[in-house]
């Protein structure tokens, strides 16, 4: 399945409380449940003003849905072409 970035444009989110994590954490579970296997989350980074998420899907559409239906912003999609780690250097 391809792996896409999604670039998310939250003002703030890096004071994000662990509690609002959680709930957004929460709620985004909630919507892929609903989505079925097509899609998966794998991980999310905030950053200043933003959040980056790493997510396997079927296609770009479902990435757009699942923003759609939780309420999240979606600013940006990119196909991940490689993964590039220091496991490729043989560390």
């Amino acid at each position: 399945m391809p792996m896409y970035l999604i670039e998310r444009d939250v003002p703030g989110a890096h004071t994000l409380t662990s509690e609002q994590q959680a709930g957004i954490s929460g709620a985004s579970c909630a919507v892929l449940d609903g989505m079925g296997p097509q899609i998966k989350w794998l991980q999310s980074y905030a950053t200043e003003n933003k959040i980056t998420c790493i997510y396997e899907a079927a296609n770009e559409d479902l990435i757009r849905e699942h923003g759609a239906k939780g309420g999240f912003p979606v600013t940006r999609i990119s196909e991940v072409a490689s993964v590039l780690s220091p496991s490729l250097a043989g560390r």
